[in-house]
This record gives structure tokens, C-alpha cells and sequence, in this order.
């Protein structure tokens, strides 16, 4: 293929539907241009993503496989450079991405991951509570800020053992990294902040060590063997010193974006089509509906960079067009926002949020071995948040014309600034 006349991708994540439609358009890949100019090809097909996803000839790891980086050219003050430079399993492949997902998958099987049902719906009745309270007498509440947001937080944080002090900073740095259009200034501040903070998280779970994931993975990095510091290189199973804190760093971010953008995106669905909830409520759909049609039509991460060819790889062998080839060391960008509503997977009214949907698939966790791990976390959360909020405030409604909400300033995340209700 020929990379000629890219989209070029809006780093404000203005109109992201609006993108993705015209992404879809040009095909099941085509070229598009991230910030600074930097090419890759975007994959909406679902078809061809899901089997790029599990293919062994695409890679994560850019000091192996993106000659953009290996000769220098991807600068720290690239608004995703934070995506494509840490150590951890989300930029790990083959052997290290095994050895540093079987870290972290023990704090996350089906068994743990149930047992917290209990700890989330006390976190949200009590968050509901407050919602109560800041909506009385008729006020506005932002439910996104009240609710939707410290929900996924507050959980994550009792996982990794954070002090509650350490919270607002983290958020604040959490939501730096998913500022895709910050200037050069911004994203130097946001890394070495957020660096900042977790060696402060790891100096204080060092000094007085707990039962959660952050005192295991300082276990898992000081045990015998623990790697080469110089390198960064782990042996057996330990981390080096920069993947512990890489490791923390994706624990943190992507363990609350993509569930406040779920929590979010569903309210405003069921808020702004009246007859969907009523389903709903009258049993003819679930819970699990909303959820899953919410991830298929919203996907809360709408892109994800990115992804590297190993090889040439002839997509008309992986269900793509005949003749087509994504050239080895080329960046692939996974479009999620536009697979979800491809036409010739879901339909033509593909774009309609429709809670009796009989196929709901879609990619918005992932696919492959980069499948993401806290995927039934968040959907514990759904599951618990969303009944619990719509049985509390059975006449909630949005306090501002739907057309009016203000798209998160990001390309990657896919949520609301602001989610203003008022709870009837």
C-alpha cells in the first residue's frame, strides 16, 4: 500500500464518530497522520483488527520493531510518547509481555475479581449518597465528577494500596496522559509528575508493605533475580526497577478510564433514548445489554496507539483487501470507535444504540494476548453501578440539551467533560 493522503487524526478528539465514519470510508485500512506528522494505518474492519490483534508478526514493543523510535525520531515531547515508551505488559511482546502479564493476571482471576463485588457496591452507595446530596432541591450534578469517575478510582486505588492523599495528583496526571493534544510543555510536566508520584507509592508501600498489588509487584522486583537495573532487563520472573513503575503507571491509567467511559457513555444512552431504558426496566433487556451495546456503539477508547508490523504482513491473508501490505516497522493504529460501528458487521443501522441487539460483539477491551486484563472488572463495576444509580434516581434526566456535552480532549479516550443531570 501507498501511504498517500492521510487523515489526519484530530488530537482534540472533537468529533471522534465523525472521524472514525470517514476512517471507515476509506476502507478497512487506511493511512492516517497522528500529531507531528507521525504516519500509521488506522484499522476499522473488525474482521482484519481482531485478527491483526492476535497476530505474532505485530508487535507493542517499539524499541524492537518502530525504526521511528529505534533512530531517534519519536521525541519525549510527543503527545504519546508516554504510550509507546514505558516498560510494562502494554508494550511488551513475545516472551516479556508472557512474563509481566503473569505478574499482574494473579490480581485479577475471575475468583478475585468477584470477590470485590461486595467492596464496589458499598463504594457506590456511598457515592450515591453523595450524589443525593449534591443534587438536592433540584441542583445539577455532575454525575461524571460525583460518580462515574471516583466509582473506578476509588477501587483501582484500594487494589494498588494508594493512599488516599496520593489521589487527586494521580487523577490529575492520569487525565495529562490522555491529553492527546497537549503541547510539548504540558507532556514533560505530566511525565516527570507522574513518575514523581509512584516512586513516592513505592517508597511508601517499601517502607510499610500491604496485602495489595503494589507491595507484590515491589515483592516481585526485589526477589532474587531481580534484573538488570543499567538495562532494564527482568530475568525469570522479576521486574526491573523502570517496569515496576511502568507496570503501576498502566495499573492506574487504565484501570478507570475505560469504566468512567463506559459508566458515562451508558447514563447518557439511556438518558437521551427514554425507550431503551424502559426495555430495560421492564425486563426486556438487561443490565448486560446496556453494557455490552455501550462498549459495541461508544468504545470508551476509541483508538489505541499503537502497534508494529514485525514483518510485511498481506492482509488480503488476514481478511483484508487482496494485495494490500502494511510494510515491516509500520505503525498500526487499532480504530475501536470505528470497528464497533462497521456496517458489514453489525448492519446499516451499525451507529443506532439499540439495547435488543442480537450481535453486540465488538473490541473495545482488546483481542489477543493484549486483551485487557481488568476487562470483567469493569464490567463488575457496570453491572453494579448502573442498576444501582437508575433504582436510586428513578427520575434522573440530563440538565442540558445532549448535543451541548463537551467530548473529553483526547483522540484515545471516548467520554464526556462533564455529565450534568439532575435526579428528579
Amino acid at each position: 500500500m501507498e501511504f498517500s493522503h492521510p487523515i489526519a487524526i484530530d488530537p482534540t478528539g472533537r468529533d471522534i464518530q465523525g472521524e472514525a465514519a470517514r476512517i471507515r470510508a476509506r476502507g478497512p485500512v487506511t493511512p492516517v497522520e497522528l500529531p507531528h506528522g507521525v504516519p500509521a494505518w488506522a484499522v476499522s474492519s473488525p474482521t482484519l483488527l481482531r485478527r491483526l490483534l492476535a497476530d505474532p508478526r505485530v508487535s507493542k514493543d517499539a524499541r524492537r520493531h518502530w525504526p521511528r523510535w529505534i533512530d531517534g525520531e519519536i521525541k519525549p515531547e510527543w503527545p504519546l510518547f508516554s504510550w509507546v515508551a514505558v516498560q510494562n505488559m502494554f508494550t511488551a511482546y513475545g516472551d516479556d509481555h508472557k512474563r509481566l502479564r503473569t505478574l499482574v493476571s494473579k490480581a485479577f482471576t475471575a475468583r478475585r475479581t468477584a470477590a470485590l463485588r461486595p467492596r464496589v457496591e458499598e463504594i457506590a452507595s456511598a457515592l450515591l449518597d453523595r450524589v443525593a446530596a449534591a443534587g438536592a432541591d433540584g441542583q445539577v450534578v455532575d454525575l461524571r465528577e460525583e460518580f462515574c469517575y471516583p466509582l473506578p478510582i476509588q477501587v483501582i486505588g484500594e487494589l494498588l494500596g494508594l493512599p488516599e492523599e496520593q489521589g487527586p495528583e494521580l487523577r490529575a496526571v492520569v487525565d495529562g496522559v490522555f491529553h492527546t493534544s497537549a503541547d510539548p510543555e504540558q507532556v514533560a510536566d505530566i511525565y516527570a509528575r507522574f513518575y514523581a508520584a509512584l516512586r513516592q507509592l513505592v517508597a511508601t508501600k517499601r517502607e510499610s508493605p500491604g496485602d495489595d498489588l503494589t507491595s507484590a509487584l515491589i515483592a516481585a522486583h526485589e526477589g532474587d533475580g531481580a534484573g538488570d537495573e543499567a538495562t532494564g532487563a527482568a530475568h525469570g520472573s522479576r521486574l526491573s526497577e523502570q517496569e515496576l513503575l511502568d507496570t503501576l503507571m498502566l495499573m492506574i491509567s487504565a484501570g478507570h478510564e475505560t469504566t468512567v467511559n463506559l459508566l458515562d457513555n451508558a447514563v447518557h444512552a439511556l438518558l437521551t433514548d427514554p425507550e431503551q431504558l424502559a426495555l430495560v426496566r421492564a425486563g426486556r433487556a438487561s443490565w448486560d445489554d446496556v453494557i455490552e451495546e455501550t462498549l459495541r456503539v461508544h468504545a470508551p477508547v476509541a483508538s489505541l496507539p499503537l502497534r508494529y508490523a514485525v514483518t510485511d504482513l498481506s492482509l488480503g491473508e488476514l481478511g483484508g483487501p487482496e494485495g494490500a501490505v502494511i510494510r515491516e516497522g509500520e505503525a498500526i493504529l487499532a480504530a475501536y470507535a470505528a470497528a464497533g460501528r462497521d456496517p458489514e458487521h453489525h448492519g446499516e443501522d451499525a451507529e443506532v444504540f439499540d439495547v435488543t441487539r442480537t450481535d453486540k460483539d465488538h473490541l473495545a477491551f482488546g483481542h489477543g494476548v493484549h486483551h485487557c486484563l481488568g476487562a470483567p472488572l469493569g464490567r463488575l463495576e457496570a453491572r453494579v453501578a448502573l442498576p444501582a444509580l437508575f433504582a436510586r434516581f428513578p427520575g434522573l434526566t440530563l440538565a442540558v440539551a445532549p448535543g451541548s456535552l463537551e467530548p473529553v480532549d483526547s483522540f484515545i479516550s471516548n467520554g464526556h467533560t462533564a455529565l450534568p443531570v439532575r435526579l428528579g
